[in-house]
């Protein structure tokens, strides 16, 4: 019995109020997932008891047996979820269940659709799995006694989901925490006993403590095990359904949805450790965050040792999600011994492999799952190309590329592909950067390369200039960007465009164009690239790109270089034809006016646009006349 000694009542953080909300008007398909949010509670409980309990054996006290108890009262209309493990002290119960201490909560509100079970399943991945038990319940009660603390120092606390809370101290004899749900009357369900057991047996089969009901048909309250209790990682891999896979990702990542793959390997020898690792269905709301919480659960001989092991796993990867249990690590390991340890180094070697191979498969066996894939992670499994050389032969044929052989602007192609279907005499692979892929579709640095019938991929993600810096060769051919160089297409035919490209008579007119714009350009040259446009800005292979400029500007650096680019114009549009016949006052604004058509197509800004209207409404108006 517990006794209460002090009491006070508070107030839910704003945010937690309007959570609340959502959760007992609006998300309702699936509802046991209270149930799955309120048993890994208590398994993480425990888990972090068994830890604490490696520097401190006093903690487990006369209780030494970690586990999870679950009972209904059909009559009372509860469910009771309890566990052994760590507990609460009255400061945490207030700071962890009034507000939400996980960040994201803006992300979590901006993700709901109005899908009831597309938002349902966003409840665990953003850290407010406690706060589903209101879906079921009109009263939840919590009772805790945090291990070490005294049996006079419990806490209760409770709430109806009202807008308030109370906090009492309690007498608790027992360590651990006790979840009360007082059952709405929809919801009576749940209180049947053989309803409730199928699903713990779901929710709990794949945990490494046993979950505990009351025995049926026992005159007297007498416990039995409803689990395997058992680390579904520890159990051979022919022994485990997809489901229990399935759902023991659910445990270890709160997501939803099933998980694309895994990848479940024993390492046996000279070093011996267990890995079960998952590729997700969606990207985390953090996932761009390089230096957001991530990385494996770490167990060292089935005890659970820390949640964001990331130093098993490259940061490119750092979508992938999955435990890994040594046998050989000691068990007080630190993030600090996890850094300096050769041992931890080629785990991670070996794991990375491992991730990589597990993205090849999906890629060759399930292309359309691998597409999903690529949406939500290609862009972060790219980065790999620059900072994992070892690697660079797995990661260039997992990678992914919007077309112009391709209608739209999704990332279909891979190189292999792409090299299947290089034209005679083409020996390079040629990209197109820009700020996005229908902007890359439309430069008009395809042009030439177009009427030849040959392929370029469109870039449009941020990284992607950063990347193609490191890709080095693919197949034995190197990478081209069409905006670079003085781009020869001369072993691809077309001669006779390159003739009148290269005509000398051109000479004093680029001249001329030169001079107008001085200052603004490097140099003015016939261009081997247009064929519609009259004019493009090219760059030296060495200056930064306008997108790389971008992206670097962006993070604070104020010393970039200053690039002039190279105007190149179509000697056979009327436009640039016309250029020759003007005076220098008419002649000089149309040739700015070429230029920032250039640049307009190329940055998608210039630096008057005010100017630049005015001088091509005065173009216009003597058209008109």
């Amino acid at each position: 019995m517990s006794e209460t000694v002090a009491a006070e009542k508070l107030g839910f953080k704003a945010e937690v109020r309007e959570l609340l909300k959502l959760m007992i008007h609006s998300l309702y398909s699936h509802r046991e997932i209270f149930l799955r949010e309120l048993i890994s509670n208590a398994s993480d409980a425990n888990d972090k008891l068994r830890f604490l309990a490696l520097s401190d054996p006093a903690l487990l006290g006369e209780e030494p047996d970690l586990a999870i108890w679950v009972e209904a009262d059909d009559k009372a209309g509860t469910i009771t979820i309890r566990d052994n493990g760590v507990g609460l002290a009255r400061e945490e119960a207030i700071a962890h269940l009034g507000t939400i201490a996980k960040s994201g909560t803006a992300e979590f509100f901006g993700k709901l659709t109005g899908d009831a079970q597309k938002d349902s399943q966003l409840i665990g991945q953003f850290g407010v799995g406690f706060y589903s038990a209101f879906i079921v319940a009109d009263t939840v009660t919590v009772e805790s006694r945090k291990a070490g603390l005294g049996a006079g120092e419990g806490v209760r606390w409770q709430s109806s989901a009202d807008g308030e809370f109370t906090v009492e101290t309690i007498t608790r004899q027992a360590r651990g925490t006790s979840v009360i749900l007082k059952l709405k009357d929809d919801a009576k369900e749940f209180a049947d006993v053989w309803r409730l057991r199928s699903l713990v047996r779901r929710y709990s089969d794949h945990l490494a403590f046993p979950v505990y009901m009351p025995k049926q048909g026992a005159a007297t309250l007498d416990w039995e095990a409803v689990n395997q209790a058992k680390a579904l990682w520890t159990r051979p891999r022919n022994e485990i359904t997809d489901e229990e896979y399935t759902e023991f990702y659910r445990h270890i990542t709160h997501d939803g949805e099933p998980p694309l793959a895994w990848s479940h390997n024993r390492v046996e020898g000279q070093r011996e450790y267990t890995s079960l690792l998952y590729l997700p269905a969606r990207a985390p709301f953090d996932l761009s965050h390089r230096d957001a919480a991530r990385g494996l659960k770490l167990y060292v001989k089935r005890v659970f040792i820390m949640d964001d092991a990331e130093q098993f796993l490259p940061l490119y990867l750092r979508f992938v999600k999955g435990i890994v249990d040594s046998s050989d690590l000691p068990l007080n390991v630190s993030r600090e011994l996890l850094q300096n340890d050769p041992e931890v180094e080629a785990m991670r070697s070996a794991l990375t492999r491992r991730a990589l191979d597990m993205v090849a498969r999906l890629a060759r066996d399930e292309p359309e799952k691998y597409a999903t894939f690529w949406k939500e992670f290609g862009a972060v499994l790219k980065e790999g190309v620059a900072e994992d050389y070892g690697n660079r032969d797995k990661l260039l044929p997992l990678l992914r590329f919007a077309s112009t052989h391709e209608a739209g602007d999704e990332d279909k192609t891979s190189l292999a592909d792409y090299v299947a279907r290089m034209k005679p005499g083409q020996d390079k692979i040629y990209y197109q950067l820009a700020d996005s892929r229908s902007a890359a579709r439309s430069s008009p640095h395809l042009e030439q390369l177009a009427a030849r019938g040959v392929e370029v991929l469109l870039l449009g993600d941020r990284v992607d200039p950063w990347i193609m810096g490191q890709m080095g060769e693919f197949e034995g051919r190197g990478f081209q960007d069409v905006a670079r160089g003085d781009l020869d297409l001369s072993k691809l035919g077309g001669e006779a465009a390159k003739a009148e490209a290269d005509d000398p008579a051109h000479e004093a007119l680029f001249g001329r164009v030169g001079k107008a714009l001085e200052g603004q350009v490097s140099a003015v040259r016939a261009s081997h690239r247009l064929t519609e446009s009259p004019a493009c800005l090219a760059r030296s292979e060495d200056d930064l790109g306008e997108q790389m400029r971008r992206m670097l500007a962006a993070a604070g650096r104020s010393d970039l270089p200053e690039v002039k680019p190279v105007l190149e114009l179509n000697a056979t549009h009327p436009l640039v034809q016309r250029l020759s016949g003007l005076e220098d006052a008419e002649f000089g604004e149309l040739a700015r006016l070429l230029y920032d058509q250039a640049r307009l197509t190329e940055q998608g800004q210039i630096d008057n646009p005010g100017d630049y209207a005015r001088r091509l409404n005065r173009l216009l108006l003597k058209l008109l006349q």
